[in-house]
């Protein structure tokens, strides 16, 4: 296959919606959608609401509205957004009527409406360096298609300028330039070459190799169109760390290698998620929320 043929399949594939990214029944919703990123990105903005940064804003959320963020599926985002307002999605919500999301919906429901267009669109998990000092801080973006340059453009949709300003922000989050957010498979390469101390990555209190290993796992199956909660674990993203077999390892290592190649290995990535039964979203998931770990059906 031929250079131009590898990247029409690559931008194809990126075009369609996955089982998450699927609007279902809410695709009616997504009219007259923006047709530029600024304004695509400023619309996820005013239909949502960060959780960690909810207070921020002025806004106390009860325990039910903080469940939200355990919507799995675009789809019932996307109704639980009709819900809170009957207004179209391009009119901004007061906080009170916008969903209570994080950065894994920020990034997932921005590439749905990406998609939705035909506009090539990925979601990545990974870490920000931008949120502390020496800290990569757990994190989602998204890389979009710029047909007019010809490459992947990484873009931070839960920075909006009150956000911006408080993190002291001072590169374009439309347009992300290398090094302030880490892919996942990147800072498992660091820590595995001794470039970094493995707890230095994380949230909270939650950090080390088993927390880069997560979010190595949720980024292949996100470039595989498989956009996770991060709290849902399986395979070897969900294996006890003393367990871990040099043939696990290796695995990972691989894994890492392929998030990273680039559109020449897209084939090969591809490939490797669906050969690889300990890496490929199963059936049935564990997910460890709020509520606790719970069995899910996907």
């Amino acid at each position: 296959m031929n250079t131009s043929n590898k990247i029409t399949e690559i931008l194809t594939y990126y075009a369609t919606p996955g089982p998450i990214t699927d609007p279902g029944d809410c695709g009616v919703l997504l009219t007259d959608l923006p047709a530029d990123i600024a304004g695509l990105v400023e619309m996820v903005q005013g239909l949502m609401v960060h959780i960690f940064w909810a207070e921020r804003y002025g806004l106390k959320l009860s325990p039910e509205r903080q469940q939200e963020i355990n919507l799995r599926w675009v789809s019932q985002m996307l109704s639980r957004i009709r819900e809170l307002s009957g207004d179209p999605l391009q009119v901004k919500r007061p906080l009170e009527q916008k969903l209570v999301g994080n950065c894994r919906d920020h990034s997932t429901l921005l590439v749905t409406l990406l998609r939705h267009q035909g506009i090539p669109a990925r979601a990545r998990c990974g870490f920000g360096v931008y949120f502390m000092p020496n800290h990569y801080e757990d994190h989602w973006v998204v890389e979009y298609w710029c047909a007019d340059e010809g490459r992947w453009v990484m873009v931070d949709p839960q920075l909006d300028p009150f956000q911006g300003e408080a993190l002291g922000i001072q590169f374009d989050t439309l347009d992300m330039p290398p090094g302030q957010f880490i892919p996942a498979g990147q800072g498992w390469q660091m820590c595995r070459q001794g470039q970094a101390d493995p707890d230095s990555f994380g949230i909270f209190d939650l950090h080390g190799m088993w927390f880069i290993r997560g979010n190595l796992v949720r980024d292949l199956a996100a470039l595989n169109k498989v956009e996770l909660l991060p709290w849902d674990g399986w395979g070897l993203g969900d294996k006890d760390e003393q367990a871990l077999t040099r043939e696990d390892l290796a695995l990972l290592d691989r894994a890492a290698a392929l998030t990273l190649a680039g559109n020449e290995s897209f084939a090969e990535m591809r490939a490797f998620y669906q050969a690889e039964d300990e890496l490929r979203v199963p059936p049935v998931i564990r997910s460890y929320s709020n509520k606790g770990m719970q069995l899910v059906d996907l």
